[in-house]
């Protein structure tokens, strides 16, 4: 009864998030333009709210990782201590990434096709950071793709 109590839960936040995410592209993409920047450049009206849906949606996906992954590892290092260091191997890994990504950023300054609204970001610390979610955005879309191939071959061998 708990398991479908879960995934009724779950099943009810996953649509109420998606609901709003797609409202907040449509009002993005056909909400209107403001004044253009530059003379070329759209202005989409609702800029700040998409940036907040993505905040927002980091924020609960940042929080929910660290706090999952320390109950699970206080659960399970009572019954088994080597597979609970292993899922906080998860977690170091995941640190590790940042930081690797962080040093591989670019900090030089942007010179052209900066708003200025957007100027006060323009310093080496917050492009490094963008540099870093970018980098470690692309590193695990390449890794869930070699584990979806990975599960696939192994499922196939494994017959």
């Amino acid at each position: 009864m708990a398991v479908t109590r879960i995934r009724k839960i779950s099943s009810w936040t996953m649509l109420a998030i998606t609901c709003i995410s797609l409202a907040i592209f449509a009002l993005f993409f056909f909400g209107g333009d403001g004044e253009p920047w530059k003379g070329e450049y759209k202005n989409p009206i609702y800029t700040n709210q998409l940036l907040y849906l993505a905040y927002f949606l980091f924020a609960i996906c940042a929080i929910g990782m660290l706090l999952f992954g320390i109950f699970q590892f206080g659960s399970s290092f009572k019954s088994n201590p080597k597979a609970a260091l292993a899922g906080l191997g998860v977690l170091v890994a995941f640190a590790v990434l940042l930081i690797i990504a962080y040093s591989l950023g670019d900090g030089a300054l942007l010179t052209s096709h900066i708003n200025p609204d957007s100027q006060k970001f323009n310093v080496p610390f917050w492009l490094k950071v963008t540099d870093m979610w970018l980098y470690s955005m692309y590193i695990l879309l390449v890794l869930c793709i070699v584990a979806m191939g990975w599960g696939s071959v192994k499922k196939i061998i494994s017959k």
